[in-house]
């Protein structure tokens, strides 16, 4: 059997991977397709307060009479969107800093290593917080840059480990003996090496930028226009959802993080066990 044949089978008979692609995937899904099936616009008063979910509301009403589910459904699209955009950046630049850091040693690694550390010694929500509550404006794009340009060291020092082993291979050796660009040699030398690690080092940052954006909404600092799951939980806490036993309007958002979240973390370990033969199922 194949290397790629073989991690194949084994990715599709991991329990973990399964079930945590399947939660992803139909909140992704919900997300692409919620908003062309919502009946309102998310911010858009339709109709009265504290009213249950009902054939008319899916998923209620909040206090000022706005529909939950299309709520929902744009704050998902949202989510998604600020992990893949705040999650790619991290990733992009870490893996950047990382290879050049690991490869290139001497001055280079110290100095790109030593502004990596002081960005870790630096409270991140601290950070966040600062930058986001000086921008006039809050959109969606700005908030996934900011995450993305502060989440990115962990993943630096990570990869530079990864390559201080891989550039003393013979294959790089020989590589560089041939005179060819560091460029090409961390292009097509050691990053194919580091495929199935730098896949699983993309979706924890998608994790985490979509917990750090909802940290940012829940205490005021999300998007100045617009709707989002962290949002939607802090109009919930600010209106009493829940002494008003109004569990619509908390249950949704809570419930679609902790296992969107969750979903990328089991994706996560089961990737891990398909591409580790030591921790594959038996």
């Amino acid at each position: 059997m194949s290397g790629g044949r073989e991690i194949l089978y084994f990715a599709l008979r991991n329990n973990k991977l399964r079930v945590g692609v399947g939660f992803v995937l139909f909140f992704l899904i919900l997300a692409l397709v919620g908003p062309y099936i919502a009946r309102y616009d998310p911010l858009d008063y339709v109709g009265p307060g504290y009213h249950p979910p009902s054939r008319e509301y899916w998923l209620g009403t909040n206090t000022f009479g706005q529909d939950i589910f299309s709520q929902f459904v744009h704050g998902l699209r949202s989510s998604f969107l600020v992990g893949l955009l705040g999650g790619g950046i991290a990733t992009l630049i870490g893996l950047l800093v990382g290879f050049f850091a690991g490869y290139m040693g001497g001055f280079v690694d110290e100095l790109l290593m030593m502004f990596t550390n002081i960005l870790i010694v630096i409270p991140t929500l601290a950070l966040l917080i600062i930058i986001a509550a000086y921008l006039p404006y809050r959109g969606v794009l700005i908030q996934s840059v900011i995450i993305g340009f502060t989440a990115w060291p962990w993943t630096a020092r990570a990869v530079r480990a990864q390559t201080l082993s891989l550039r003393a291979r013979e294959f790089v050796d020989l590589a560089r003996i041939s005179a060819v660009p560091t460029w090409r040699i961390i292009l097509y030398e050691i990053a194919p090496n580091m495929l199935s690690y730098v896949f699983m080092v993309f979706i924890l940052q998608f994790g985490g930028a979509i917990l750090a954006a909802v940290g940012l909404d829940f205490i005021g600092l999300g998007p100045t226009r617009g709707i989002s799951l962290g949002l939607m939980l802090q109009y919930a806490v600010l209106w009493n959802a829940v002494h008003l036993g109004m569990w619509w309007w908390i249950v949704p958002p809570g419930l679609a993080i902790t296992l969107i979240v969750g979903g990328l973390y089991l994706t996560n370990v089961g990737l891990d066990e398909a591409f580790n033969p030591r921790l594959r199922e038996k």
